[in-house]
């Protein structure tokens, strides 16, 4: 069985969402995603609209998601590969070469974002309007 791991913040969830934990899911058999706690995204100066329980019962009942587990830090990526015995970490493009220090321990793979879509336009949108 190949387990696959992807981390984000999953708020305002949407279609490029979907499609990510999709493709994410093609990588292998099983999928933890890893959710950004709202304390670790407090850290980042993020705020999230829904909660972290809120998002977390959302991805739960997404098919393709296997385990939603918390992300509290940056460092945790490391651990999470051997706890959750890793064979694919998966992330956006967006973060292309960032986690290539994984390549030792794991598949590391990039996937194209949905270009038209994004959590930032929704937001920037809404605002607007």
């Amino acid at each position: 069985m190949r387990r696959v791991i992807t981390y984000g913040t999953f708020d305002l969830l949407h279609y490029g969402h979907i499609r990510l934990l999709q493709r994410c899911k093609e990588q292998g058999d099983y999928l933890v995603v890893a959710l950004s706690s709202d304390e670790f995204n407090a850290g980042k100066g993020k705020k999230s609209y829904f909660s972290f329980e809120e998002r977390k019962h959302m991805l739960e009942a997404i098919r393709y998601v296997d385990l939603v587990i918390p992300e509290d830090n940056w460092e945790q990526k490391m651990t999470d590969v051997d706890k959750y015995h890793i064979d694919t970490f998966v992330m956006g493009d967006d973060w292309e070469g960032e986690f290539d220090f994984l390549k030792d321990k794991v598949e590391v793979v990039y996937l194209a974002r949905t270009p038209e879509i994004s959590t930032t336009r929704i937001k920037c949108e809404l605002g607007n309007s």
